[in-house]
């Protein structure tokens, strides 16, 4: 496969506002056959939304996939929401969605925060998850979420101190922290200011320009969540997510890793590969985080078709 591995572009087949409880409306839309092999796209984040370009990912006659903009995230409501907006709720909330749409289980597939929320999935609720693809793995741990916030992944140092120009001297121990308490704030000046700061950080890990825009409502929401979940630890005890792969090693996985990814690291990857055997690893030299990238959505593709044909013995 050469050039553009990616789909073209498609419309939903329908889009629905399910109330899970807790006073949040998922935004939730599906593509594809109602009839074809049922997959689960989990956005990344937290708090990033579904995109339409993403859809681009699944083959529009092959797959019914189902798309959940997460609790407070992208045009779910309330937007930014941080009320009963935990890890264990948005599992919840995804085998709610499953139940409610008739679904007896689904291939998952996840990158990122998404891949994160996969394995938690997957690990209370294996008997609703029949295959998983997780990309460019993130296990919530304290390490990682330091190690990003504190520069140790940046390509550039100058990406880093971009995000920190803004803080003072004594912050510097802890950036999280400071610009937790600038967007979470009632300021909402400064919050917009720390917004665009912490997202062009993000931006420039994967090799975007940074933007002057004003925060839009969805990126505000997002850096919200973010620092909800980052601050404590996603919600998740200390190597829960490893440990827990115990209880789903018989589901058919693929880890599809950028081992040149910036935002989430190869190192977290290898330690899933090693605490999983019997997941299919396949490295990406010089692939980078975003799922849309050519030679990251190639893999990711291929490795959502292997995991079909492994159930379902369709053709690739």
């Amino acid at each position: 496969m050469s050039g553009d591995p990616l789909f073209p572009e498609c419309r939903p087949r329908c889009i629905r506002q399910l109330a899970v409880g807790d006073g949040h409306l998922l935004h939730v839309e599906e593509c594809g056959p109602v009839d074809a092999q049922p997959v689960l796209f989990l956005h990344g984040g937290p708090g990033s939304g579904c995109t339409p370009a993403q859809r681009r990912l699944f083959d529009p006659d092959r797959f019914r996939v189902v798309m959940i903009d997460q609790r407070g995230a992208g045009r779910s409501l309330p937007s930014g929401e941080l009320e009963a907006n935990t890890t264990l709720d948005l599992v919840g909330d995804l085998d709610y969605v499953r139940d409610a749409l008739g679904i007896s289980s689904w291939i998952v597939f996840g990158g990122s925060w998404g891949s994160l929320l996969a394995l938690a999935y997957a690990q209370i609720f294996p008997e609703s998850v029949c295959g998983l693809v997780l990309r460019g793995i993130f296990l919530g741990s304290s390490e990682e979420i330091d190690a990003y916030v504190n520069g140790l992944n940046a390509t550039s140092p100058e990406a880093w101190q971009n995000l920190v120009a803004t803080l003072r001297p004594h912050e510097l121990q802890d950036p999280l922290a400071a610009f937790s308490r600038r967007i979470l704030g009632e300021d909402a000046a400064i919050a917009l200011q720390a917004t665009r700061s912490w997202l062009n950080y993000e931006r420039a890990l994967i090799g975007e320009p940074p933007t002057a825009a004003t925060p839009d409502p969805v990126q505000l929401a997002k850096a919200r969540i973010q620092m909800h979940y980052l601050t404590r630890d996603c919600f998740l005890a200390p190597g829960q997510v490893l440990a827990g792969i115990e209880h789903i090693r018989h589901i058919p996985a693929v880890i599809v890793q950028g081992m040149a990814d910036s935002v989430c690291p190869p190192l977290a990857a290898e330690r899933v590969r090693h605490a999983w055997p019997e997941a299919t690893w396949v490295p990406v030299s010089g692939g980078g985080h975003g799922a849309l990238s050519p030679p990251i959505a190639r893999a990711c593709i291929k490795a959502l078709g292997w995991v079909a044909e492994s159930l379902h013995g369709y053709a690739d």
